[in-house]
């Protein structure tokens, strides 16, 4: 099978960023550190990376410390083999706590999370609330699937069978659907590119299978019991400040997931978008000013 190679200089004028590295047990954790103050720690999904946050960094990098790294496996950080590394709830956790030991940053942190960014972000302000002064959320969850909601079956096929681990490996289709389907207008080539590019070939795409494949659902699923203990340790942040930014027209993060965090965050302040899952994508420029607004009056 040839690997083609992802081309970062054909989005640099829109990624414009320094690249960074961090070693975690051997692998190559790429993450961007822009701009200097009070630092925002930005925790993307499945199958993003910190393309996802680029337009936030660069709105934001002149009066804050901007962060953002890629999950193992996703990316520009290193994707190595099951051998090589476990493709776990848990251990995206451990990374992301050892990312923001290194950085060692004398302020407590804005967390931002969107999809799989949700339960890997809460689960680290769940271990370490001391750390965190503001919550940015962005259609994700940090609990189990709400009662009486269906799990999507496009998310059952790619998780459930083995039919939905080739076409994406083989043929990328987790990311490509991903993209086509996230945004109320068309993305243009570039920024087409740019989510779906780093996964090009089959040894590429594992950490993008093993996110669906990870999702727990009930008791016995690998993940279940980190994620319960994440949903079980969510009080310890009701006095934190919260801003819950949702797209509506995410069918994945669908609204029974807004009202659970509405039950859950009575006091968090609520934004709905005329967007889709990748919300900073549609209303970005809404978004930001209300971002704004929320850090003048917190």
């Amino acid at each position: 099978m040839v690997k083609m190679t992802f081309d970062i200089s054909k989005i640099q004028d829109i990624y414009p960023f320094k690249s960074r590295f961090f070693n975690i047990s051997g692998q190559k954790m790429h993450y961007i550190d822009e701009g200097k103050g009070e630092p925002f720690v930005m925790v993307h999904g499945n199958p993003s990376w910190s393309f996802l946050y680029r337009e936030l960094i660069l709105k934001f990098r002149n009066s804050f410390r901007m962060v953002a790294l890629d999950h193992i496996g996703c990316g520009l950080s290193d994707k190595p083999s099951d051998g090589q590394y476990t493709y776990t709830l848990k251990n995206r956790i451990d990374d992301l706590e050892k990312l923001v030991q290194h950085l060692d940053f004398s302020r407590r942190i804005n967390l931002v999370v969107h999809d799989w960014g949700g339960p890997i972000g809460f689960g680290l302000a769940t271990r370490r609330p001391d750390l965190i002064k503001r919550i940015f959320v962005f259609n994700t969850a940090a609990f189990r699937l709400p009662t009486n909601m269906p799990f999507p079956w496009p998310l059952w096929a790619f998780r459930n069978l083995k039919l939905g681990e080739w076409l994406n490996q083989s043929l990328n289709l987790f990311s490509l659907i991903t993209a086509k389907t996230s945004t109320r207008k068309q993305m243009d080539e570039k920024v087409f590119y740019g989510f779906t590019g780093p996964y090009n070939s089959w040894d590429e795409r594992i950490a993008v299978t093993r996110f669906v494949q990870d999702i727990p659902l009930i008791k016995g699923d690998f993940a279940f019991e980190e994620l319960v203990q994440i949903e079980e340790g969510l009080d310890k942040l009701r006095r934190i400040p919260m801003f819950v930014g949702w797209g509506k027209h995410d069918f994945i993060f669908s609204r029974g997931f807004f009202l659970e965090w509405k039950k859950r965050f009575p006091e968090a302040l609520f934004k709905v978008y005329d967007a889709g899952h990748y919300l900073l994508e549609d209303a970005s420029q809404e978004i930001f000013a209300e971002i704004e607004e929320f850090i003048k009056n917190t």
